[in-house]
């Protein structure tokens, strides 16, 4: 039973329209790329987003057609954002900060048709023209005053029509425009990926996806914005629609303060301070920025109450600078793109924030736990889930409806697993309370000695120091650990430093074989286009330049007499951020060990280490070669126990560098400095912008004649009669033959009781399908109850019919018991069998290969299903009485149930693989009902063997990338399991279109 609700599609310019109808006046303020600060009200935003699909429609754009952007946060950069979206067109957001070549080949591989600027980027137009076929139009963000005088391509672009001025198309067309009107599963918006791991990859978003995102970012515990607040995006739109804040502010009516091209610390004060915002959103780098400004100046932040900071994990003293001096709540976020970009978020649980603030740190550092709509899981290497006790690294793994199923133009393949999550690339722990929290990149982290080392969590202490503006860490191969991690440091302005202040730092912060082997001071860390430290760029540029690993790693300077965990300044305990595998106790029984029952426990099988060969302590131990019998994986922690034992190879490794020290210190080699040019942030020239018969029965030879048994000795109170002798005619001799006694009857009434449970199924499936009965009657009622009661009554007969024939002459009546047992046998087999089938299928009667663009009937297919089927939903669940499958999604369950259930990728033309499906549907006995070639759209009905049960089917054949993509949606009439009907019908058609 399906609920009795209206439905309305989730289309994005439901939210502009609420914004104009209710909180029409709500400023918009923006600055401008020709400087001032220009106001605008939400209700202007609709009227002139109206007026730009008009132009666009001008144009020769249509919906789905792609729509670049190429511009800063602003109030006209919104207006084109609804515009685009309004007509069903799709809103292309390109990266300013990727090289030109770079934004040259997303918006080829998008396909843009037009793209609208700021003036601030017309250079990079005119480099990149040449290269885009399929652009025609550029819009500049401006008015006529400021127009170019000349512009012209750097190149031949015969395609390109000319500049157009955005104020001009404004004022030229009018605000009569029907928005919507299409399915909430339309493409909305489109953002590629940085591309640090490879060409950069498209994901789409739907208008349902960004209206979900939406709701979800105004929920309390997320971003929980209200139409009082005041909200500056420092996030660009073109990442990830400026973290969903272009649609949830106008969602709320909240004010929305555009900032422009100007996100220095200065010029973001400026706007915090005049335009009194209370909410604000950005990577740590602005933050860091903003809080320089702030020292240096003296200035205070009296209206701004929360920041949520992402797309880099949140040094601990950028929160605590907001906290302490300012008042200003951080709010840790993490996302991707692929994911809208919303995440995780560190809102703090109820039994946390009783905490004081010092010791809610550990959790303000994470990037917290899932708002409702979003699941996450940890995953191992076999894709095992991981549990969330804080300590299992694993795979981090997302999936909801706001989270990429796949790629544009199917860019990477598959990218989700058999439950349907997405690997994020990321390396990551859950905690017990639920907080996530990312430990490094899998393409960053170090690979030491069969262990990780979190790069990400060195950088965050090591911002933490008074001289460091940046730091990054990355592995560098060491021939026998595999990779050992290397500090590089950027310092403040004026700042000096040496190198061993950074190990020093350190020291007691982290575990001693996450100790950098090296630390290099240079003159700037490179950043990616999205502001992220580009590690990738740091790796080449050190190969580059011939960097090694020094033979001697760096090491702490020696500790004091009495070390302590406190803090330099003794305010509070310093975190240790990786777990030592040294107890102190254990430590310092090792520093204190004697040398050769040190060599006696380290030693591997075979030669025992020479002193040159000993590992130091900031180096991870090689569990394979030095680990005390039983030998441990490497991979796997070895616990500590409270019992006494030898030493473990920890303790070895600390007692060895002791052993070391004492013999005294080693001079240091020189530290190679890398030149501040080694590490510029210039383009990677190198890499390429590129972007699956029953055993016989012998009867047993007839027993003597029976005697006559005495009714003393018949078990049953009704005397049982033997049969009786027959006299043989005149001259001839005849064998007894027994006439039909109580026994015979009975065991004949036996096979009959048997019979019954496969006459009563039997005909309650042909008369559902000769349409005699209803589908309850002959298969809930007649099939599913009626049937097994028989067989239960069958059992009990052919059980009496046994004995029966055991005391009535067993040479005579064992074939009738043994035909009512096996029958009984049988039926009890088939009832077992449908039990299983019953308890492994899902309840389910809808089957579909792609439910991110769901498949939807026609008119025409509705009314044939007629008004008393089966809901036919775009995204359905199942309800509550669905035993473990409560309240999933079919999708969840297709991907899980139904193997079949996958898209159809090949090589054909969208023709070819039309006539194939559709050759494929006629084979199988269907009844066509759509036939739309120009559309690629077969819709048909078909009828199941057993019951006639209908299903109706709609086949969608798309242009794809590699030639064609085949789809296919298979739904029951009737509500409830169809016993993987559909799923089987769908994976036949698609064997057979494969064959055709």
């Amino acid at each position: 039973m399906q609920g009795l609700m209206q439905h309305g599609a989730l289309t994005l310019d439901k939210i502009i329209d609420h914004a104009a109808m209710w909180h029409g006046g709500r400023e918009v303020v923006s600055r401008s790329v020709e400087g001032p600060i220009v106001r605008t009200t939400y209700g202007a935003i609709r009227e002139r987003a109206k007026r730009v699909s008009n132009a666009l429609l001008g144009m020769g754009i249509k919906p789905g057609d792609r729509v670049g952007t190429l511009a800063w946060n602003t109030g006209r950069h919104m207006e084109a954002w609804y515009g685009i979206m309004g007509i069903g067109a799709v809103c292309h957001t390109l990266n300013p900060r990727l090289f030109p070549e770079q934004i040259a080949w997303i918006a080829d591989h998008a396909g843009d048709r037009a793209i609208f600027t700021d003036l601030t980027f017309l250079p990079i137009i005119a480099a990149i023209l040449p290269r885009l076929p399929h652009v025609e139009h550029v819009v500049v963000f401006t008015d006529r005053g400021h127009m170019p005088a000349e512009f012209a391509p750097a190149g031949d672009a015969p395609h390109f029509k000319g500049l157009l001025c955005y104020e001009d198309l404004v004022e030229q067309h009018h605000a009569d425009c029907a928005w919507g009107g299409f399915d909430e599963g339309t493409a909305a918006g489109l953002c590629y990926t940085s591309g640090t791991t490879g060409d950069p990859k498209g994901v789409m978003y739907s208008h349902r996806s960004n209206f979900l995102h939406t709701l979800i970012t105004l929920q309390p515990d997320v971003m929980g914005l209200s139409q009082k607040d005041v909200i500056l995006p420092v996030v660009p739109m073109f990442h990830a629609n400026a973290w969903g804040v272009a649609f949830s502010a106008p969602g709320a009516g909240a004010k929305i303060v555009m900032p422009g091209a100007k996100m220095d610390g200065a010029s973001i004060y400026e706007l915090l301070d005049s335009e009194q915002v209370t909410f604000s959103a950005a990577v740590p780098t602005v933050w860091q920025m903003l809080l320089q400004h702030l020292e240096a100046t003296g200035a205070t932040l009296p209206t701004l109450k929360k920041v949520v900071i992402g797309g880099a994990a949140c040094p601990e003293s950028i929160i605590r600078a907001f906290h302490d001096k300012y008042d200003v709540e951080v709010v840790h976020a993490w996302g991707m793109t692929e994911t809208s970009p919303v995440g995780t978020l560190s809102v703090l649980t109820d039994e946390l924030s009783k905490l004081p603030y010092d010791q809610q740190m550990p959790w303000r550092l994470k990037q917290g736990r899932p708002p409702l709509g979003v699941e996450i899981c940890l995953k191992d290497d076999e894709d095992k889930r991981l549990p969330h006790d804080g300590k299992a690294f694993g795979h981090l793994k997302i999936r909801g409806p706001i989270i990429a199923a796949e790629y544009f133009r199917g860019a990477g393949g598959k990218i989700l697993d058999d439950e349907g999550f997405f690997d994020t690339g990321d390396v990551a722990t859950i905690d017990e309370h639920g907080f996530m929290q990312i430990t490094d990149r899998a393409k960053d982290v170090v690979k030491s000695g069969g262990e990780w080392i979190s790069t990400i969590e060195i950088e965050n202490i090591a911002v933490g120091h008074p001289k460091v503006a940046l730091a990054a860490v990355v592995g560098q191969p060491h021939p026998k650990w595999d990779e050992r991690p290397v500090l590089l440091v950027k310092l403040k302005e004026g700042e000096t430093a040496a190198p061993q202040e950074f190990i020093d730092y350190l020291q007691g912060k982290i575990a001693k074989w996450w100790m950098p082997d090296d630390v290099l001071i240079v003159d700037d860390i490179p950043l990616g286009a999205t502001g992220k430290i580009d590690k990738k760029l740091i790796r080449k540029r050190l190969a580059d330049d011939g960097y090694k690993l020094p033979e001697t790693p760096m090491q702490p300077s020696p500790p004091p007499a009495k070390p302590t965990l406190a803090a330099a300044d003794g305010s509070q305990p310093v975190k240790i951020y990786a777990p030592d595998p040294v107890e102190e106790v254990e430590a310092e029984t090792a520093l204190h060990a004697p040398e050769a029952e040190l060599e006696q426990e380290i030693q591997p099988a075979g030669e025992p280490l020479a002193a040159s060969e000993a590992p130091s302590p900031q180096t991870p131990p090689e569990a394979q070669l030095i680990a005390a019998e039983p030998e441990v994986d490497a991979k796997a922690p070895a616990a500590p126990t409270p019992e006494a034992k030898p030493l473990s190879a920890a303790d070895a490794i600390i007692a060895e560098a002791a052993a070391i020290a004492a013999a005294g210190p080693k001079p240091a080699e020189p530290v190679t400095i890398v030149e501040a040019k080694a590490l510029e942030a210039k383009p990677d020239t190198d890499a390429p912008l590129r972007l699956h018969e029953p055993d016989k029965v012998e009867a047993p030879k007839p027993p003597p004649q029976a005697k006559p048994v005495a009714a003393e000795a018949t078990p049953f109170a009704v005397p049982i009669t033997p049969g009786r002798k027959s006299k043989a005619k005149a001259g001839k001799t005849k064998g007894e033959k027994a006439k039909p006694g109580w026994a015979s009857t009975y065991l004949d009434f036996a096979v009959l009781v048997a019979l019954t449970p496969a006459i009563l199924a039997g005909g309650g499936a042909l008369g559902v399908k000769l349409g005699l009965i209803d589908l309850p009657l002959g298969y809930n009622l007649m099939t599913l109850d009626w049937a097994p009661r028989a067989a239960q009554v069958g059992v009990a007969t052919g059980l009496i019919g046994l004995v029966i024939a055991l005391f009535a002459g067993f040479g005579r009546l064992w074939k009738a018991a043994l035909l009512a047992l096996l029958i009984t046998g049988a039926t009890f087999g088939v009832m077992f069998g449908a039990k299983a089938l019953f308890g492994q299928a899902p309840p389910i009667h809808d089957v579909a290969t792609d439910w991110k663009t769901p498949l939807v009937f026609s008119d025409a297919a509705l009314a044939a299903r007629g008004g008393a089927a089966a809901f036919v939903d775009d995204d359905p669940s199942l309800p509550v009485g669905s035993a473990a499958f409560a309240g999933r999604r079919i999708a969840e369950i297709n991907a899980e149930t139904c193997p079949a259930a996958r898209p159809l990728v090949s090589s054909r033309s969208p023709a070819d693989a039309y006539e194939a499906a559709k050759a494929a549907v006629l084979a199988s006995g269907m009844t066509l009902i759509t036939d739309d070639p120009m559309d690629g759209r077969l819709e048909a009905t078909a009828k199941s063997f057993w019951y006639g049960l209908t299903d109706d089917v709609v086949v969608r054949v798309r242009p794809d990338a590699a030639g064609s993509r085949l789809d296919m949606r298979s739904i029951g009439r009737d509500a409830g399991s169809d016993l993987g009907r559909n799923c089987d019908r769908i994976g036949a058609l698609m064997t057979a279109v494969k064959g055709g």
